[in-house]
């Protein structure tokens, strides 16, 4: 038994056959190698692609989806170990993981930060108490990470782009009206480092840098597999040459849990917009963003509707490398 909680835990060889199967399920490769089967999906937060594509995908498969909104449609759950469970929690992870391993085939959650203590946050517990207790496969529908999202990411380069090795790819910050969570910024640097990529990192200020556990993922994976890793301030020299723009809005992690503090040192830097002018200097670079996307706040109209948006390309690639995952973890 093998769980998707992070890329990390998957080489690129393990990793390029579900790509490889995704292609085939997108160009209309049919079956149900799972009918039969059922799997839960724990949803914490808020989704639209996430839960329209798990769903469709596990009904493409052959399979059932049990969709539980903990809180909501289900019991709250406590996820900490060793706890006086006296406030609003009704149950425990331990009982939860265990009733739907033996309902369901594979479990997946999504389970967002809180946004109060990164040095707790970062440590991903909520999903990795689940995949402790679990006994069948526990797939990240995003915590601190989206590992989904990053098999669709470079589902689109490959499609767009051929072999990722040697590409410039750009991951550029962009304003938002609130501090984000640094999951999709996190996963594009794993995934790009890990394929080969050169990437470059573009943040307004020092104080947006990722977390150092993915930092020096990067960077180890990028001398593995003969990429580069370079983090800049400077708009006009990350975009120049550039072969794949990636757009993400991400709060500041040393004012995480203090929005107002992290909102005065955000503001300035509106102009870091995804506009036609910077798409401009790259070399006739794709764009995309994982959705959702405020218009004219992370970017423009105009790069929006252009030819060279793939975002809906990336939006549609999620449905097919999650048919391909739960086919290989559950199949």
């Amino acid at each position: 038994m093998r769980h998707f909680l992070s890329t990390l835990d998957w080489s690129r060889a393990e990793l390029q056959p579900l790509l490889d199967r995704a292609r085939l399920w997108r160009e209309g490769e049919s079956g149900r190698p799972l009918a039969g089967r059922s799997v839960a999906l724990l949803f914490l937060n808020p989704s639209l692609r996430t839960r329209a594509s798990f769903e469709v995908g596990v009904f493409e498969l052959g399979a059932h989806a049990v969709v539980l909104e903990p809180g909501r449609g289900a019991w709250g759950i406590e996820f900490e170990t060793g706890v006086v469970m006296d406030g609003d929690a009704e149950e425990h992870i331990a009982e939860v993981a265990g009733v739907l391993s033996r309902y369901c085939d594979a479990i997946a959650l999504r389970a967002f930060p809180l946004f109060k203590n990164w040095q707790e946050d970062r440590q991903d517990k909520v999903i990795r108490s689940l995949a402790q207790y679990a006994r069948v496969p526990v797939i990240n529908m995003e915590t601190i990470v989206h590992p989904c999202q990053e098999l669709a990411l470079m589902r689109t380069i490959q499609d767009h782009l051929g072999e990722p090795d040697g590409k410039n790819f750009v991951l550029t910050w962009t304003w938002h009206p609130r501090p984000l969570n640094t999951a999709v910024a996190n996963s594009a640097l794993l995934i790009a480092s890990k394929f080969g990529m050169n990437v470059t990192m573009l943040i307004p200020d020092e104080a947006y840098r990722l977390d150092e556990q993915f930092m020096d993922a990067a960077d180890r994976q990028a001398g593995e597999s003969g990429g580069s890793l370079t983090v800049t301030t400077d708009i006009e020299s990350a975009y120049t040459g550039a072969d794949f723009v990636y757009a993400k809005s991400w709060g500041a992690l040393p004012l995480y849990g203090r929005p107002e503090e992290e909102a005065k040192l955000r503001e300035p830097f509106r102009h870091f917009i995804v506009d036609e002018a910077k798409m401009a200097l790259t070399d006739n670079a794709r764009f995309s963003h994982c959705l959702p996307l405020r218009r004219n706040i992370k970017a423009t109209d105009g790069v929006m509707d252009a030819d060279y948006c793939v975002a809906l390309d990336e939006a549609e690639n999620r449905l097919h490398v999650q048919k391909a995952l739960m086919a290989e973890l559950i199949g």
